[in-house]
């Protein structure tokens, strides 16, 4: 969920206490491109300084995060997947994405992508289904947030082989877009109870009823909770290595596109 308008700054401020999930450590993961970096770091003091200007002119306001930024005198303030930039008096809020047009770089979306895989990098890792190449080792690996009824996700799983035959690792996780205790919930969690889970999962994608267990411990709520952290409205939601989001269905030579430009290789013709 992404409220930071150009609004009232009042529902602004507002929306970023709105959705409070887990976030990164202020020295993000080394996947995704690093956002530029401040030309003279800011010392704790001056960002405590700046996070306390900010709750005193609006108290419900409490950023996870405080940030220099590249421009002096602005500070980016992070509270879930929200992002925002204020004042060094925490007076004024400036609601919108930053970008270095010299470089060309996408600072505030660099820092969502690092926010989004250190977000999936909490949940249990061992909660995957994974469907990887077996001739050789995967190239690519990507994280899919996928229900067992949606028709795009089961158009993606059909073609399973083909991703892999690509060289792309499919990581599921569930997203049952019903949400909890619904019927596409109680299927995702009889797919994760069963003694195959790779064959119940596409055995449930192509319709058929499992009939099995659901009762067991499973990933299902934690999943479907980081997919609500992330904001995603649709499946399937494609989140590759460096944490850029792709909504939707790809067929497998446009996702290999995709990921070789993300990795800044040059597309095979």
């Amino acid at each position: 969920m992404n409220k930071l308008r150009l609004y009232l700054p009042a529902l602004l401020l507002l929306s970023l206490v709105a959705c409070k999930p887990p976030t990164p450590p202020d020295q993000p993961p080394s996947q995704p491109a690093a956002a530029s970096e401040p030309a003279a770091p800011a010392s704790s003091a001056e960002l405590e300084a700046v996070r306390a200007a900010v709750v005193a002119n609006m108290p419900e306001l409490l950023p996870e995060h405080v940030r220099a930024t590249p421009m002096p005198g602005l500070y980016e303030i992070q509270i879930g997947m929200n992002f925002g930039y204020v004042t060094a008096d925490g007076r004024y809020l400036i609601a919108g994405d930053m970008t270095d047009l010299q470089t060309r770089k996408e600072l505030t979306e660099d820092r969502r992508r690092q926010a989004r895989i250190a977000l999936v990098e909490k949940l249990d890792q061992s909660g995957y289904i994974e469907f990887a190449p077996e001739a050789q080792p995967a190239k690519y690996t990507v994280t899919v947030f996928t229900d067992v009824d949606c028709g795009y996700c089961r158009m993606l799983h059909r073609q399973i082989a083909e991703y892999n035959a690509r060289g792309i690792a499919v990581r599921y996780l569930f997203f049952p877009r019903t949400g909890a205790d619904t019927p596409s919930f109680y299927k995702a969690e009889e797919v994760w109870c069963s003694a195959d889970r790779k064959a119940a999962l596409t055995q449930a994608k192509s319709g058929a009823d499992l009939k099995g267990d659901k009762s067991c411990d499973n990933p299902v709520m934690a999943q479907l909770q980081a997919a609500a952290e992330l904001g995603l409205r649709g499946t399937p939601s494609i989140l590759l290595p460096n944490g850029e989001l792709v909504p939707g269905y790809r067929p497998p030579d446009d996702l290999l596109a995709v990921l070789q430009k993300a990795a800044g290789e040059t597309p095979a013709s």
